[in-house]
């Protein structure tokens, strides 16, 4: 049985810099009782516009910073942030990029409360921009936990683009899913993961882009789905129908449930 020693978590918000839905309330209190246990954890989210640096004390980190992601031959740079949860030893790293996320003063919709049309380039950006950041700070997670719908890349990335590389190899993929629905499609989406070198059958799979393509791709290639609430958004009514999933209670307990939870993944087949 290989050991829990490592955790990386992915999230979209993290509590108390950016707080929207209860994943940010998750994803606060998760990490800091699995180090309480001894064990190495890691946190990184998007750095939206609406996180103030100064106000939040996050400064950036040359060593990680400066990679190039392209997403549909656009070519964006990797700018890593970091700042520490007040009053923990919790660090979180921050993955920015101007045009994508630092310039915006809100975070999925505009002024108008449209839908931004590139919310699906900012998630693919923030997952390869996940995967850059774990490559410079050459740290081998042994459970990668991911949470919301912009973290849906992660396991195909871990496990298709990255899969030769020495830190992504064991492993285990966790994706827990929130009431963080959107009636937008995205009809260009499984195009711009194929100029990433996905291949088309498994890209196929995201068409024609609308939220549950994106879920259902990210529990494909995860090796275990989780409800971080109950799910009664209408989106999930036929979707819960198809797909009976494990769920962790978020009560007082709830960090022990995912402690047994990623340990038993561990387990040897």
């Amino acid at each position: 049985m290989m050991s829990l020693q490592r955790i990386l978590y992915v999230a979209s918000e993290i509590a108390p810099f950016l707080e929207t839905s209860l994943v940010s309330n998750c994803v606060r209190r998760l990490p800091e009782a699995m180090q309480s246990k001894q064990i190495d954890v890691r946190i990184v989210v998007p750095k939206f516009g609406t996180i103030n640096d100064r106000m939040n004390r996050l400064h950036e980190v040359l060593r990680l910073s400066g990679s190039i992601v392209s997403v549909n031959d656009v070519d964006h740079s990797i700018s890593v942030k970091v700042s520490t949860i007040p009053n923990t030893r919790l660090q979180v790293y921050f993955v920015d990029n101007n045009d994508l996320f630092g310039s915006r003063r809100s975070v999925f919709k505009d002024q108008n409360n449209n839908f931004f049309e590139d919310n699906d380039s900012r998630m693919i950006f923030f997952c390869m921009g996940v995967m850059e950041t774990l490559k410079k700070l050459e740290w081998e997670a042994d459970i990668v936990h991911c949470h919301d719908w912009i973290t849906a890349l992660i396991p195909i990335f871990w496990k298709k683009m990255y899969q030769d590389h020495p830190l992504f190899t064991k492993a285990k993929l966790v994706f827990t899913i929130y009431n963080n629905t959107f009636s937008h499609h995205f009809p260009f989406l499984a195009e711009k993961i194929e100029k990433l070198g996905i291949a088309p059958k498994d890209a196929v799979l995201l068409t024609p882009g609308g939220f549950q393509n994106i879920i259902q791709f990210a529990m494909d290639y995860s090796d275990l789905v989780l409800r971080g609430e109950t799910l009664d958004a209408v989106e999930f009514e036929d979707f819960l129908k198809k797909n009976e999933l494990p769920w962790v209670q978020n009560d007082d307990q709830y960090n022990e449930g995912y402690f047994a939870v990623y340990k038993s993944l561990l387990l040897p087949a």
